[in-house]
């Protein structure tokens, strides 16, 4: 690291800048590579761990519906990751949600998803490129130069000119092969394309952060974190020059004043009284929230409690549960053996207590999950289980129309979400019996899937009283009716369940 990056102190807005400019002023990047794969992530994270290390407030975001990459970034900036996604959120939304999280930090590190001009259609919509311009961000390209030198050059013209409004700011080529390379390749890139090399990464022979069927392995599956990150972080320091990309983020024009606030939060007003609370699973199983969906929560009136599917520690006298989305096949024998609380879910989801789960917190909820050859007893709120399976069995943004009533989403809703699943769920449709267990049928399902793949036969959100369950993720964003919706059914049991003229301290 240089001195100068060494010797950085915040960054402050020039003397006579404007209000605007001193408000919405924020240095930012955007780091894409040309698929997946190529490295972005491992460079993200070992810019944002050194740029932190070096006393910088560093604040990363996540292009994409990924939870696991996110959880690792907040770990190496020492700031929560949050994710940016022109699909689940309205355009209008995206600046000002970054505006917000981005208040008070010296930069922003924004890492794209898969090739950078790739999005849901031949227009590219939805693309890392798409949300670069959004936010007016300079873009830093990775580029794997494995058994290449000068057609790299040609490569990176080709991104420079592809599309109208992007600003290519500069290179970081990765997986080169020795000294006579990295100069063959860099003197190609600049020379010929016109474009800054900005660092020239060795080949890493062994992954330094191991992976899974669901990508990166979880942060909580993985001791020595810190180790990890600091080894990255020491890399980059070696072979990018940090202080050109800090000019370059600082070079970011100011974002125009934003009018697009908080997604607002619709459904009745609260009523007075006290906080409804909302149990929200958080533990070696459970783990992928966003973080604006438990904020939403707040925001509508919660006041949210962390528990555990997998110790005998006491929850509190719940209104509500969240269960997210995780890895419970990795803890499947300890979630399996905790009788006690696999019970209490199931007399908690009979006796009416609002839940809402999505993908693993649905697994958690069937009678069983099948795996190397073994069931693996769960809740048994469903008549169903789920197996998992070698391949994806849902991957990707879908869209479900909310076709049954139910206590979180109108009818008629189409909701923007994604499913990312080993699983699949193991029933056939039958004849719903009601409160007794049996196959579900079609009517026991609250979405249908215009896009995706959900539970069975292109049906999702299976319900039971005020127990929600799906293959779907959705982001409070998007869908600004769920929190306030979900809020008031749990004031409703709550209410419900006081003795009358008695109330809550």
């Amino acid at each position: 690291m240089t001195d100068r990056l060494a010797k950085h102190q915040p960054h402050a807005a020039p003397q006579g800048a404007s209000s605007a400019r001193a408000v919405n002023h924020r240095p930012r990047l955007v780091l894409a590579g040309l698929s997946g794969g190529a490295g972005k992530t491992i460079l993200t994270l070992g810019i944002c761990r050194a740029l932190a290390v070096a006393g910088l407030r560093v604040r990363p975001f996540k292009k994409g519906p990924d939870y696991i990459d996110a959880a690792w970034l907040g770990l190496a900036a020492g700031r929560d990751a949050t994710n940016l996604d022109p699909f689940l959120l309205p355009e209008a939304r995206l600046p000002s949600l970054f505006l917000e999280k981005s208040r008070d930090v010296d930069i922003s590190v924004i890492e794209g998803n898969r090739g950078l001009f790739d999005g849901m259609d031949l227009a590219g919509s939805c693309s890392t490129a798409a949300l670069a311009r959004t936010l007016l961000a300079p873009v830093v390209l990775i580029l794997d130069a494995t058994k290449m030198t000068r057609t790299a050059a040609a490569i990176v013209a080709g991104v420079a000119g592809f599309e109208p409004g992007l600003h290519l700011a500069g290179v970081v080529v990765n997986r080169t092969a020795g000294p006579r390379h990295r100069d063959i390749v860099s003197g190609a890139i600049e020379q010929l394309a016109g474009v800054p090399v900005l660092g020239l990464l060795p080949k890493i022979f062994e992954n330094p952060i191991p992976e899974r069927h669901m990508g990166l392995v979880s942060n909580r599956e993985h001791g020595a974190v810190d180790a990890i990150l600091d080894n990255l972080a020491a890399v980059i320091r070696q072979h990018v020059d940090l202080d050109r990309l800090l000019a370059i983020a600082r070079s970011a024009p100011p974002l125009p004043d934003s009018t697009a606030p908080v997604a607002a939060i619709s459904g009745p007003v609260p009523a007075a009284g006290p906080a409804p609370v909302i149990g929200v699973v958080r533990d070696a199983a459970l783990w992928f929230y966003y973080p604006e969906n438990l904020e939403a929560l707040e925001r509508a009136g919660a006041r949210l409690a962390f528990v555990s599917l997998l110790d005998d520690a006491p929850w509190p006298d719940l209104d509500g549960l969240y269960l997210g989305g995780g890895f419970p096949e990795t803890q499947v024998e300890g979630l399996a053996a905790n009788t006690a609380t696999r019970c209490r879910v199931k007399t908690l989801a009979a006796a009416g207590l609002p839940i809402y789960a999505e993908c693993g917190g649905f697994m958690y909820l069937c009678q069983g999950l099948d795996m190397d050859g073994r069931t693996h007893a769960m809740a048994g709120v469903f008549p169903v289980t789920t197996t998992l399976c070698a391949r994806p069995q849902g991957l990707g943004y879908s869209l479900a129309r909310v076709v049954r009533a139910n206590p979180y989403h109108p009818v008629g809703t189409v909701l923007r979400g994604h499913e990312f699943h080993y699983s699949r769920c193991q029933a056939a449709l039958g004849a719903c019996s009601g409160e007794a267990p049996g196959l579900p049928g079609p009517e026991a399902f609250a979405l249908t899937m215009e896009r995706g793949v959900g539970m069975l036969d292109g049906r999702d959100g299976l319900l039971f009283k005020n127990t929600f369950a799906a293959y779907t993720h959705i982001h409070a964003e998007g869908a600004p009716h769920w929190a306030m919706n979900f809020v008031n059914t749990a004031r409703g049991y709550a209410k419900a369940k006081m003795p009358p003229a008695a109330g809550r301290g």
